[in-house]
């Protein structure tokens, strides 16, 4: 059964998040403020986590920076927060995913299936530990840093492979452009957005099926972009 630790200080949401995933053969955790959701972080080992940013006793990014201190467990966020700073704060902390209030529940568990879908069993490797990544249309060997489709090898440049290399190593999540830019192109290139759109066009037309229409190579609009295998 997975389990789910629900971070939130309203006992109605509370009450409605259980009964709909008890219904749903999920196991419920619940934490009203940040201190007992790290307690009971360390303690249930929860499968995902979902969290509300607005806690009475701290910030909700603080928590998921101090849980990716020591775990890897999803995280999604529930907020009223709909900024898109705030949704790329609470990313760059950490959180794979973010649903703001109010909120449809049947998007919310479908979010929460796949979040638990790629949380990793216990005593597997890490994503950036795995060798070779495959798809219906190309296959990325990490370890030669080459990348094929079919028999063919796909020529990357150096930027095109650090690009691609982040997004594959974090399959499902939604890496920020502030992140992509700082990690390729380094600090000073903060506000150049361009560049990932331009670099992100070229690896599209040279492994997406329709370039037009990426299957694998996903934009989230102003936020960033992720990988889905």
């Amino acid at each position: 059964m997975t389990r789910v630790l629900v971070v939130e200080d309203d006992p109605q949401l509370v009450r409605a998040l259980k009964i709909n995933l008890q219904a749903r053969k999920f196991e419920v955790v619940e934490a009203p403020d940040g201190g007992s959701a790290l307690r009971l972080a360390a303690a249930r080992k929860p499968d995902v986590i979902v969290l509300d940013l607005g806690l009475p006793d701290m910030d909700g990014v603080d928590v998921i920076k101090n849980v990716r201190g020591w775990s890897r467990v999803p995280i999604l966020v529930l907020s009223a927060r709909h900024t898109s700073e705030d949704k790329i704060r609470a990313l760059d902390a950490g959180a794979d995913d973010y649903v703001t209030k109010p909120f449809s529940m049947d998007e919310l568990l479908a979010r929460l299936r796949a979040a638990a879908r790629r949380q990793e069993p216990a005593g597997s490797s890490p994503a950036n530990e795995v060798s070779v990544v495959a798809t219906d249309e190309f296959t990325v060997d990490l370890a030669a840093k080459k990348v094929y489709r079919g028999e063919r090898t796909v020529r990357l440049t150096p930027t095109e492979w650090h690009l691609l290399e982040i997004l594959i190593t974090h399959p499902g999540r939604l890496i920020t452009q502030s992140r992509l830019l700082l990690e390729v192109w380094g600090p000073s290139y903060a506000e150049n957005t361009n560049y990932l759109r331009v670099y992100m066009a070229q690896l599209r037309r040279k492994l997406e099926p329709d370039p037009s229409h990426p299957r694998y190579l996903i934009t989230e609009p102003g936020m960033g972009y992720r990988f889905e295998p």
